[in-house]
């Protein structure tokens, strides 16, 4: 009995069921009609698009006339599951499946290397983009290594390994530092090799110096916006040095008006910390909920539906469409808006440490340094938003 060997291969970065046999009339007549099927003259072999469905046509419309062996496809999805869950743990899409065979290339000791990475940057707070992007920049490396153990690779291996990314990929200096911290966390935070990379040295980030807005840029940008609700965010934003996902995620009860403080949701990997509530914002977010229908009922800046959040890239669009309107042709995003405040603290002569503890640019040693501090002199400091106003630049 002649045999059908099913195996998976990629056309066009999509799974295919590839059905391999010796030459065979009857068979070659049997599996043409099957539905989807298509003959490959690269891979000399027919094929279906990857599914349990199209698995099940083959098998039925084989209809017990060759032996199915689909070991290596049982093997094939078997590790796919594997990298599945790696990529659902790193905040990836469940339906997203490795996009080439280099994926299912990696070695299964290897492939179980890469998820004690992710699970231990799951333990350890870091974002989801942060694993996301860590976990990218080390496949790169397995990829390379095949069958090679990645544990077992030496510091001499690693920097040589980062001279061929540097001079023989020519990646840019913020994929190579990615990359580096990647390695970097997996050799001395995952298996906990302490100073593995010591006298490795990190690959020089050029100086981007920020696109920022001045104080009457700042007021023409807020005077552009009319919507009561999407001036409220930037007004927010800016006031408190705010990032664009604690923006959108800021609760009612976030506000303190007695302190006349913002409490900052807390984001994995980072304490939480209270900001800067300027009297004239929280006039402007009173102004706000008032005439908002429906009235936020949980989050301060709501989305479509109640209850939720608003979604970051609308703050975005917001962001944008206020540039526009008020003829400002700078570069900067919505982070430009939380740079610009620190730049204008800084003029004001408020010290660093204060701004970082502002900004919640600190680890934990710096925190603890500083907040005993810190903590009665932010009472005083005053959020540059309240001299911009003073100074008319900006309308409610």
């Amino acid at each position: 009995m002649v045999t059908i060997s099913l195996k998976p291969f990629f056309k066009q970065g999509k799974e295919q069921l590839g059905i391999w046999f010796e030459n065979n009339v009857d068979l070659d007549a049997l599996i043409n009609s099957i539905k989807k099927a298509r003959w490959s003259k690269t891979h000399h072999c027919w094929y279906l698009p990857l599914s349990k469905e199209n698995y099940v046509s083959v098998v039925q419309g084989v209809n017990n006339s060759a032996k199915i062996d689909s070991i290596l496809l049982k093997e094939y999805l078997e590790k796919r599951n594997k990298i599945l869950r790696i990529k659902e743990s790193a905040g990836e899409k469940p339906a997203l499946v490795p996009a080439s065979n280099k994926t299912y290339g990696i070695s299964d000791e290897n492939l179980s290397q890469l998820i004690h990475m992710v699970e231990t940057m799951q333990l350890s707070g870091k974002s989801e983009n942060t694993i996301k992007t860590y976990k990218n920049e080390f496949i790169a490396l397995l990829q390379i290594l095949k069958n090679r153990n990645v544990n077992t690779l030496t510091r001499e291996e690693i920097r040589r390994y980062i001279s061929y990314c540097s001079n023989e990929l020519q990646l840019s200096a913020n994929t190579l530092n990615s990359r580096f911290n990647s390695l970097k966390f997996y050799f001395e935070k995952a298996l906990q090799q302490e100073n593995f990379f010591s006298d490795l040295p990190r690959p020089l980030r050029p100086t981007i110096f920020p696109d920022l807005l001045t104080e009457k840029e700042i007021g023409r940008l807020f005077n552009a916006v009319k919507n009561k609700k999407h001036k409220a965010i930037l007004f927010t934003a800016y006031s408190a040095g705010l990032k664009i996902i604690e923006v959108s995620r800021l609760k009612l009860t976030d506000i303190d008006s007695d302190r006349m403080q913002l409490s900052v949701p807390v984001t994995r990997g980072e304490k939480s910390r209270q900001v800067l509530l300027s009297p004239i914002v929280l006039d402007v977010l009173r102004m706000y909920i008032r005439v908002q229908k429906p009235r936020p009922i949980k989050y301060l800046f709501e989305g479509a539906i109640s209850g939720t959040a608003y979604s970051t890239r609308s703050v975005q669009k917001i962001f944008e469409n206020a540039k526009k309107m008020a003829g400002i042709h700078s570069k900067t995003t919505f982070q430009g808006l939380r740079q610009s405040f620190a730049t204008h603290l800084l003029e004001k002569g408020v010290e660093v440490k204060y701004i970082q503890e502002l900004l919640g640019h600190f680890n934990l040693r710096i925190t603890e340094r500083y907040l005993g501090i810190a903590k009665e002199k932010l009472v005083s400091i005053k959020s540059p938003f309240g001299e911009i106003w003073q100074d008319g630049e900006i309308n409610k």
